[in-house]
């Protein structure tokens, strides 16, 4: 499955780490910005964040993404923010929608299969527009 991270510049992680390994693996590959889960405890919850904002480079200027675990515990407009991208976990249903022109993402799961969804993760792009773009990629569990 890390395979499938391969040429990506940076990763966001939304949470349900389980393990400070899994944190060491995915820094080896980029740098790494990730939350705490409901299902993260100890050192792994100590060492993360509830929610992180973060400015993001990108061609032609750079964008402003928000990550929290539960998009419910949400306490903050998006659009007043000026976020850009709202990167949530904590369902591992994956999502992509735009609202009020924010891209509301869920890239679901890509450790243990959760429930009966697929295992996926989600690619963060821009257009050549500069606006941000996402796709749910499904890897073989």
């Amino acid at each position: 499955m890390l395979g499938a991270l391969g040429d990506v510049d940076l990763i966001f992680h939304a949470g349900d780490v389980g393990a400070e390994n899994i944190l060491q693996q995915l820094g080896q590959i980029a740098p790494i910005h990730a939350v705490r889960g409901n299902t993260d405890y100890g050192d792994v919850a100590e060492r993360l964040p509830l929610d992180v904002v973060t400015d993001v480079e990108v061609p032609g200027g750079s964008l402003r993404v928000y990550m929290k675990h539960i998009r419910e515990d949400i306490d903050l407009d998006p659009v007043a923010a000026e976020i850009d991208v709202v990167i949530t976990g904590h369902t591992h249903r994956p999502l992509v929608e735009e609202i009020g022109g924010v891209l509301w993402l869920n890239p679901g799961s890509c450790g243990p299969r959760r429930f009966d969804l697929p295992v996926t993760l989600a690619r963060l792009t821009t257009t050549p527009d500069g606006r941000p773009a996402a796709e749910i990629v499904e890897l073989e569990a």
